[in-house]
């Protein structure tokens, strides 16, 4: 433990060593794992026989504006095309 001085007065405290070290980098939380389990699981079983699809359609329709809200958080941020230096190929053809 490493002793800390306040600074009027000569009481010495003691901090424990891990003290304000925080959650190590990349653990998850546990409650908001907890929480998303049991959000999945609802949507499961809100949507019947055919599961958490048939309740995202019925929110898609029902409420749009918070489904597209939705769609731009689980959607890439970046998406990559199939070109020599990820660019997007596009192919036009017509007939005459």
């Amino acid at each position: 433990m490493q002793p800390e001085v306040e600074a009027d007065t000569n009481i010495v405290k003691n901090k424990p060593p891990a003290a304000g070290k925080g959650r190590p980098k990349g653990a998850k939380n546990k409650n908001s794992k907890l929480l998303k389990d049991a959000i999945l699981e609802a949507a499961e079983l809100a949507g019947g026989k055919r599961g958490m699809v048939a309740y995202l359609q019925l929110q898609a329709e029902a409420n749009p504006t918070a489904f597209m809200a939705l769609m731009g958080k689980v959607l890439p941020l970046q998406v990559t095309g199939s070109g020599a230096q990820g660019e997007h190929e596009f192919v036009i053809k017509w007939k005459s």
